[in-house]
């Protein structure tokens, strides 16, 4: 192999075992041999050389009904999946009705050395599985998270920049009353968004008194009647943004059954882009992210922390706001009356 690929052997273990040492002209003209040499790791010795399972585990707390309509976690899961597969690692995937619960895999996996290390996402304020993690010496890596926190690398979007193109965007249309549809208010990301959201309102010269947000559990039936009740309320808004892409679709369904048209009546903005945005009727105006690209980075900042104990930070540009017909200037309106 290292003949083959004109190096040394240290340089071919380096640039196979994807460890730091060789630059990465390098580690490709050794991987190039060694895909032509039809070479593959042998993974069974890795494990009892270095006493390693040769997997990386993933607990997600979420009910199954809300994953299987959120393309953020179809992209996010194909983000760890692809780093993963170039390595030669397996990916461990348990699904959780509470928090708690994630404490005791975390345990009996690393008991039984079941995995390597884990990726964590859906990070809470003042999350126990950090503390739990640090306490068994597991190794992990965030998506999303907070840098500060010690002992984990994290790969974070850059959330304060898009909040402010969207509030901007809406501004310029006109709005002065603009209402979010967000997640759970629990969790570490979207506190993030209320802060970013808040400083965004009175940055472009509007009344945080005409922000409102309404939580959910990101499902399409939350979404739909948190629509409901913004839309129905006497000083309803005239644009909402909600923090993913299936409850904005849905909102669409419940502005159409109150006799509201989008966006003549209210604009609607989607965070997270997707097909769904782009085959309903309007089209929804969405936030392009790279929910796979921020997994994948996560997958192999946790790599280099099993490997060596290295820890890294990492911000992602912000996404790019895609404007479709689900946007368009304020006009004034008569008020709703409900039929």
């Amino acid at each position: 192999m290292a003949l083959h690929a004109g190096v040394s052997h240290a340089a071919a273990s380096y640039a196979l075992n994807q460890r730091p040492g060789v630059s990465e002209e390098t580690r490709a003209r050794v991987l190039q041999a060694a895909r032509e040499l039809g070479w593959a790791p042998n993974t069974a010795a890795r494990a009892l050389v270095a006493s390693r399972a040769n997997a990386v585990g993933m607990v997600l707390v979420r009910p199954p009904r809300v994953m299987t309509v959120d393309s953020y976690f179809t992209q996010m899961l194909s983000g760890v999946e692809a780093e993963l597969n170039r390595n030669g690692i397996a990916l461990v995937l348990h699904l959780v009705d509470a928090i708690e619960d994630t404490l005791e895999v975390y345990r009996a996996w690393w008991a039984g050395r079941h995995v390597d290390g884990v990726i964590v996402t859906d990070l809470r304020r003042g999350d126990p599985r950090l503390a739990a993690l640090t306490e068994i010496g597991l190794p992990a890596a965030l998506i999303g998270g907070d840098p500060e926190v010690a002992g984990f690398s994290t790969v974070e979007a850059d959330m304060p920049e898009m909040t402010s193109a969207i509030v901007t965007y809406l501004r310029a249309l006109g709005h002065r009353s603009i209402a979010r549809i967000a997640g759970n208010a629990d969790l570490y990301h979207t506190w993030r968004r209320d802060l970013a959201y808040e400083r965004a309102v009175v940055a472009a010269g509007l009344d945080p008194a005409g922000y409102q947000v309404v939580y959910t559990d990101y499902s399409p039936a939350s979404g739909m009647r948190a629509m409901r009740r913004l839309m129905a309320s006497a000083e309803p808004p005239t644009a909402v943004v909600f923090d993913n892409d299936v409850m904005a679709a849905a909102a669409l369904r419940v502005a159409a059954e109150m006799g509201l048209r989008v966006p003549d009546d209210v604009s609607v903005v989607a965070w997270d882009d997707s097909d769904l945005c782009q085959i309903v009727v309007p089209a929804i105006t969405a936030v392009e992210q790279t929910p796979a690209r921020q997994a994948e980075l996560a997958a192999r900042a946790l790599l280099r922390t099993i490997a060596d104990g290295t820890v890294e930070h990492a911000v992602l540009p912000p996404g790019t706001l895609n404007i479709r017909e689900s946007t368009r200037p304020v006009r004034p309106r008569p008020p709703y009356e409900a039929r």
